[in-house]
């Protein structure tokens, strides 16, 4: 897919790197930049994003990382903007409602998932890789991420390792299922557990190859299909966190309660406590799956282009 300029590109700068990508109709893959700002602490957080851009790139696709710096939405970033994001504090988690609060009062903002597809679709972008997506949070049955709306609303391919596993996977596949959004397992016929290859859960198809996946999300651009399509792919196997991580999260989940954390802090706390009780194996595994789902988005935007 490729959008010619409009009123909703206006408001986008593109780096010269994916604004060149654009104009030739290459396979570009975006990235989100809460992983940067909130989800790996420093110089992780660099060194990943920094990665995954290079992933991208050797599979043959651009990477647009986005991101709102001083109240521009950006599309494709540079080093010193990645560095930059790696060492700043108070950057807004920038999910739908809150693009329009850091556009309008000229902040620095990170994007969610969610903020992600809104900004990549109106780029023209259809693939989007991340780590693990949002989803219902374990006991707050009425606490849905944005991320599962926005994938029923928003028609973009998520490369992900299913939701991350601090939460409620049954109640999130139930979520996604009303949202209408189809999961697609690339070599896998269960929802990765996100640190671990596999919930158990089962998920829509399972197909073999990128080619495969870039025949279904043509389908959903033929039938002009107005919802995002999940594609799900495991940690792989070297990196998969062996032991049991369950009773890591639960004693997370449990102090974040006690401590009265709430809200968009819940992640980052939960997912840096688990990264401290298991001696930082599921960061090496955060990690590791997030590269491995840049490259695997690469290979999906190649294959749209064919």
């Amino acid at each position: 897919m490729h959008r010619k300029p409009g009123k909703a590109m206006t408001h986008l700068h593109f780096s010269p790197e994916v604004k060149a990508a654009l104009a030739d109709q290459r396979p570009i893959v975006a990235l989100e930049s809460t992983l940067i700002t909130h989800g790996l602490p420093y110089p992780t957080n660099l060194d990943t994003a920094v990665a995954m851009e290079n992933a991208i790139r050797e599979a043959g696709a651009t990477p647009a990382t986005i991101a709102i710096l001083k109240g521009q939405i950006t599309v494709g970033l540079t080093m010193d903007q990645l560095s930059m994001l790696a060492e700043a504090q108070n950057v807004r988690k920038c999910s739908r409602r809150d693009l329009p609060i850091a556009v309008g009062l000229g902040e620095d903002g990170a994007t969610t998932v969610a903020g992600t597809m809104i900004v990549a679709h109106k780029a023209g972008i259809p693939v989007f890789a991340t780590g693990g997506i949002g989803g219902v949070h374990r006991g707050q049955p009425f606490d849905v991420s944005a991320d599962l709306i926005e994938l029923g609303r928003t028609p973009v391919a998520v490369v992900c390792s299913g939701a991350k596993s601090i939460l409620d996977l049954p109640l999130t596949l139930e979520v996604l299922e009303t949202q209408g959004v189809p999961i697609i397992g690339l070599g896998t016929d269960t929802l990765p557990a996100f640190y671990q290859r596999s919930s158990g859960l089962p998920i829509d198809v399972c197909v073999e190859t990128p080619a495969q996946v870039a025949a279904i999300i043509k389908a959903a651009q033929v039938l002009e299909a107005k919802h995002g399509i999940l594609i799900a792919v495991p940690v792989p196997a070297a990196e998969e966190l062996q032991e049991d991580a369950e009773a890591a999260i639960q004693q997370a989940t449990k102090e974040a309660h006690d401590l009265g954390i709430v809200g968009k802090r819940i992640t980052p706390y939960v997912l840096g406590r688990v990264a401290e009780l298991t001696e930082g194996k599921s960061r090496g595994a955060n990690t590791a799956l997030l590269i491995n789902n840049a490259r695997t988005a690469a290979s999906i935007a190649i294959a749209l282009k064919n």
